[in-house]
């Protein structure tokens, strides 16, 4: 017995050491970036220029943004938790998302890509705040698309539940943070040690503006039935795309962008309706 009880004080023990090393860590975890400042000259985007914004609590803020042609709408995007600006499969999508003269403006998280300060829930929010001023600044409110990609799918939904856009796309969203990080440490009380929760879906039923949610089914990192099941709670007009081949960056090469085009125009000509569910093979 005596034996049992000091195996059962030592797991308990290294539990605990591990309960407070994510807990020390997670920042690091949900946050994994890259500080060095993207090369804007060297993402091919033709008429871009970089920004400098000032958020709220002071925080310098890289942005990338390219004017729209006469007419078009302007894509206010908010990238996922790794990399920066930069990355690779990103800089793709800001040149597909702008070839046919859709305008841009993506900033750079605080942490993130040459911005100032360290990310958490409350600063990627105030990010959100400059990001939406500065672009009602430059091309007006009227034409503006919220997009988030993982990690921003909850940013934008916050800004969206407080800010008029005209429409919102997301791609590869989840119910929280919360619920994704307990699905990765099923033995972990996440709820009790999580500090940014990043809660979509207590936020969605605020968005009023038409919907987009893009999921793949072989999603390894969000799980799709977390996209599905926000897309339940999300009022109409609303369209959700599944992708049977698609995983979490993928999309592209499964034909998400033809998709989030036809959205776009529809969605800022006002002519989506309803609640609409459909297959991209």
């Amino acid at each position: 017995m005596m034996i049992l009880t000091r195996l059962l004080g030592i797991a308990l023990a290294a539990y605990l050491a591990v309960l407070g090393l994510l807990f020390v860590r997670q920042r690091e975890l949900v946050f994994p970036r890259n500080p060095a400042r993207a090369d804007l000259a060297a993402a091919g985007l033709p008429a871009a220029e970089e920004l400098t914004l000032t958020a709220a609590d002071g925080e310098r803020l890289v942005a990338w943004t390219v004017p729209p042609r006469s007419g078009k709408p302007v894509i206010l995007y908010f990238h996922g938790n790794a990399g920066h600006l930069g990355s690779p499969g990103r800089v793709a999508r800001f040149r597909a998302l702008t070839e046919d003269g859709t305008g841009l403006l993506a900033v750079s998280y605080r942490g993130y890509g040459g911005s100032t300060g360290r990310p958490s829930e409350a600063g990627l929010h105030l990010d959100a705040r400059a990001a939406y001023g500065a672009a009602v600044e430059r091309f007006g409110a009227a034409q503006l698309v919220g997009y988030g990609e993982s990690l921003g799918t909850g940013v934008v939904l916050k800004l969206a539940a407080e800010a008029p856009l005209a429409a919102v796309v997301l791609e590869a969203p989840y119910l929280s943070t919360v619920a994704v990080a307990q699905g990765i440490y099923p033995y972990v009380p996440v709820a009790w040690l999580m500090l940014d929760s990043f809660r979509s879906d207590a936020v969605i039923e605020r968005v009023r503006a038409p919907l987009l949610v893009l999921h793949g089914e072989r999603d390894r990192v969000i799980p799709f039935a977390q996209g599905e099941a926000l897309f339940g709670l999300a009022n109409a007009p609303k369209r959700f795309l599944r992708f049977p081949k698609g995983g979490h960056e993928d999309l592209p090469a499964h034909g998400s962008l033809p998709e989030i085009r036809r959205f776009v125009a529809e969605a800022t000509r006002g002519s989506v309706q309803a609640a609409e569910s459909r297959t991209v093979e």
